[in-house]
């Protein structure tokens, strides 16, 4: 088994409204009146209200060197991380020195020593403690984190695993590149970090918090897709990869791996009970709902999250589980999904419950397959 015992996100202090992120492009790119006022359309129909910035609003516009960039990475990134960090093992009643793997999360930015290094040192962990960092899985890390954690604590049942997925995609936004897929970016992206606490079977869980199981895993490339989803290493910056052909083919291709991926562990969709889906964007999540067949309020923690704080990357299915365990009772089986570059789908089946009625047991085989 492979537990998930406790979560903690942060936001940084600076809150733009979509209006206000919409006229700071729009000033930022220098447009003509027709282009402005095709941005703000788009900006209006990307139901986000809010997302919060590393950095004042105002200077979101102002050009960086790439050095300047990576330096304000360093210290903002370290900042979110240790406030997510800090809630999250509080919550868990678990020390630092408990900690056996960290996995750290993130795609807006390089440190080399790693992030995890960094709150190490801040926090105390063990000085043996292993680390993982994973710098190029995008808007799927956080699944691809959970799922490399999950594995971890089946081999090692006595371990715990913390994750830490942060991104600042404000500081990645480049405001002066007036291509569609820069103006979409730039209509959704937001800064925040999460933390997740994984634990093996062989540690006591606490005896008031309900099970959050990890049941199984997959990894899936979606074909022909290379070219369509990622980021591009400039002099600048990283320029955003986006095609308008991403929520096809996240529609044309997900339902029937889900359904494999479910059937494998003798289920169906119908007999799910919550979905933690990535907020990707509008697009993504209406193709997603619409081919799965999914109530609306299936999806509706993710398009709220994604109202209230944008996407955040990797850390942002974190944050929708965080308020799917925070807002519902509901217990049973639940699927959690997220899409990277590539494109790729990561998947987490979940089992949420006060006892162990009710549970499948996948072959361990099977599990280390995927």
């Amino acid at each position: 088994m492979a537990r998930i015992s406790a979560l903690g996100t942060s936001v940084p202090p600076h809150r733009l409204t979509q209006a206000d992120a919409a006229v700071a492009v729009a000033d930022s790119m220098n447009l003509s009146p027709r282009k402005t006022a095709a941005l703000h359309d788009l900006f209006d129909r990307a139901e986000v209200d809010t997302r919060f910035c590393v950095l004042e609003p105002a200077s979101l516009k102002n050009k960086r060197s790439l050095s300047e960039t990576m330096n304000l990475y360093r210290v903002h990134a370290e900042q979110l991380s240790l406030s997510a960090v800090r809630r999250c093992l509080k919550e868990a009643q678990v020390r630092p020195d408990q900690i056996d793997l960290v996995i750290t999360c993130s795609c807006t930015g390089m440190l080399l020593p790693s992030l995890s290094l960094l709150i190490a040192r801040e926090l105390g962990f063990r000085s043996n403690v292993r680390r993982m960092p994973i710098t190029e899985a995008g808007c799927s890390g956080g699944a691809y984190a959970l799922a490399r954690a999950a594995d971890y604590v089946r081999a090692f049942p006595e371990a715990r695993v913390l994750i830490i997925a942060v991104e600042l995609p404000s500081l990645t936004m480049q405001t002066h590149d007036q291509s569609s897929s820069n103006v979409v970016a730039c209509a959704l992206f937001g800064d925040g970090a999460a933390a997740a606490l994984i634990e093996g079977e062989c540690v006591e869980p606490l005896a008031e918090h309900e099970t959050l199981e990890i049941v199984d895993t997959h990894s899936e490339v979606f074909p022909d897709s290379l070219e369509d989803l990622g980021f591009d290493l400039r002099e600048g910056g990283l320029h955003i990869v986006l095609s308008r052909l991403v929520p096809e083919i996240v529609s044309k291709n997900a339902p029937q791996v889900i359904e494999r991926f479910l059937r494998n562990s003798g289920l169906s969709k119908d007999k799910l009970a919550f979905f933690v889906l990535h907020p990707g964007g509008r697009k993504v999540l209406d193709a997603l709902s619409a081919s799965l067949v999914l109530e609306r309020e299936s999806t509706e923690i993710s398009r709220e999250v994604l109202r209230t704080y944008g996407n955040q990357s990797s850390a942002s299915v974190l944050f929708v589980l965080e308020q799917t365990l925070a807002r519902s009772r509901v217990e049973g089986y639940g699927l959690l999904a997220a899409f990277g570059p590539g494109i790729t789908m990561e998947l987490c089946l979940l089992h949420r419950a006060t006892s162990e009625a009710g549970r499948v047991e996948v072959p361990a085989e099977r599990v280390l397959a995927s």
